[in-house]
């Protein structure tokens, strides 16, 4: 059984149909990755896994749990995170204060040292404010706040978007570590480089229908996949 499993999910933003019997699955261990043009359903799709946005149809199994449906935060108490693009932090709090609140509901947690020990950035700034981060800084934080909820499964939506490229390069590593050490990730992103080198498993959105599925590696042999449906 997969970790996530997932069948003929439809989605509308009011009555535009935004995904089209979407399946996919995702096994432990697993790093997948979602491309398409910007509007394809990329983003859609992890807010529907996470129930930001309610599915008209279609399953999602979490762990052998049906979840389509359910609210955000009890999908995120049976294990799922999702870290948006726009980082969604407390301005108004201090780094360490972030963590801590997001570690409070949670029915497992990591170690506050374990989080300092994947973004040692983070634990020099512990009491700055979110405000006075810079940009990935941000997102090293909103990226924690996920992680420290111990979950199953973490989805991250354009997490190098706009961000510098000794940044990304940073984060890249956080997230190869994570990998190295079992965690699950979907990611979405439109930087394609650090997308295949991350990457196990490939799924390519078009127009809000899977178009294509396969290794990551096939895409660096086949061009004319990224050409026909990226435009790259």
């Amino acid at each position: 059984m997969s970790l996530l499993e997932v069948s003929g999910l439809n989605s509308y933003y009011a009555d535009s149909h935004i995904l089209f019997d979407v399946a996919m699955h995702v096994e432990r261990h697993e790093v997948v990755a979602l491309l398409g043009r910007n509007g394809a359903g990329k983003s859609t799709t992890l807010k529907t896994l996470m129930g930001v946005v309610k599915p008209r149809s279609g399953s999602v199994r979490l762990d052998g749990a049906e979840i389509a449906g359910w609210k955000s935060h009890r999908i995120a108490l049976a294990g799922m995170q999702l870290v948006h693009e726009e980082r969604r932090i407390f301005g108004s709090l201090s780094v360490e204060e972030n963590i801590a609140l997001a570690a409070m509901t949670a029915r497992s947690r990591w170690p506050l040292g374990r989080v300092y020990e994947l973004f040692p950035r983070l634990k020099e700034r512990r009491l700055s404010s979110g405000t006075d981060l810079s940009g990935g800084e941000q997102q090293m934080l909103a990226i924690a706040r996920a992680l420290v909820r111990d979950p199953k499964i973490v989805l991250l939506d354009e997490p190098f978007e706009g961000l510098a490229p000794v940044i990304v390069r940073d984060l890249l590593d956080v997230c190869r570590r994570l990998a190295a050490a079992g965690q699950t990730i979907v990611l979405v992103e439109q930087n394609l480089a650090a997308t295949l080198a991350l990457a196990q498993r490939v799924y390519i959105i078009n127009n809000g229908h899977i178009a294509h599925e396969g290794p990551a590696e096939e895409l660096r042999r086949r061009p004319e996949l990224l050409q026909r449906y990226l435009g790259v």
